[in-house]
């Protein structure tokens, strides 16, 4: 039996990670970044408009930004493709990373992705191996790289953003190998368990910092970062910054080391 009131605090969590006014990468550059400058296309095939990247500076600290994008209405999404990347999304990311490394810039990665695109298009792409090409280019970085999980980090999709030195999770988003309706589905046949699944799933900030998959949570408002975006985007500042100073005193091996390290480590259960 599950409690209900356990439920419905997970579920919630979910209908917060993915409420049409939850800030966005682009909203979030604006407001911790200076001098963002959107770079373009995968010099593959095309420029996928669900995710954005470029070069901006923190406090005058030039870094590379990369994240998933979705819109605010109908029109946005579809252009965005509602935040679901196809190959060239994840190829253009990846050529930004290695554009970073060869300038020693540290990468910053916001994660806000139902899963990659599934679509027949993506899979003739090759949606598979972009997405594998991503994981393993970047466990061998030689710049800091943080993830955030700003919204929704779902599947491969977030995966391949993911790969990080420090990753974290604002507090009303999640985590998850697909989504809670895939899984109810999977599982029962029936999408409409969604809810029950979602607490199955341990998909919470606080779940997966629990399993040592994530670093830290990042407060927002408890009713969600729309309610005060300046007010997150300040926390979010704060921390990156906190953590750029200190990765300076790692060279580009040791950066390597402790990603693999802390990805060696992962799931193994926090007892404080």
């Amino acid at each position: 039996m599950h409690n209900r009131d356990e439920v419905s605090k997970v579920w919630r969590k979910v209908e917060l990670a993915r409420h049409k006014d939850r800030p966005t990468t682009l909203e979030y550059i604006s407001l911790i970044f200076e001098d963002f400058i959107e770079l373009h296309g995968d010099r593959l095939f095309s420029d996928d408009k669900a995710i954005v990247g470029g070069i901006a500076k923190i406090d005058g600290m030039p870094v590379t930004v990369i994240g998933h994008q979705k819109g605010r209405n109908v029109t946005e999404n579809i252009k965005r493709n509602f935040g679901m990347a196809h190959p060239e999304g994840y190829r253009k990311s990846l050529r930004l990373m290695k554009q970073a490394e060869k300038f020693n810039r540290p990468i910053i990665c916001f994660i806000d992705t139902p899963g990659a695109y599934c679509g027949i298009e993506a899979e003739e792409r090759g949606q598979g191996e972009a997405i594998a090409r991503n994981l393993f280019e970047m466990a061998d970085l030689k710049v800091p790289v943080i993830s955030i999980i700003i919204g929704e980090g779902g599947s491969g999709g977030a995966l391949a953003l993911g790969v990080g030195n420090k990753v974290y999770m604002l507090t009303n988003t999640i985590y998850s190998i697909l989504s809670p309706e895939g899984f109810a589905t999977i599982l029962w046949k029936d999408s409409s368990k969604a809810r029950y699944a979602s607490e199955i799933m341990k998909i919470t900030a606080e779940d997966l910092l629990g399993f040592n998959i994530i670093d830290e949570i990042i407060e927002e408002d408890e009713k969600g970062a729309h309610i005060n975006i300046a007010n997150t985007a300040k926390k979010l500042k704060k921390q990156l910054l906190f953590d750029l100073n200190g990765f300076k005193k790692l060279n580009g091996t040791e950066l390597v080391e402790h990603r693999y390290n802390k990805f060696r480590n992962m799931g193994e259960f926090n007892t404080m």
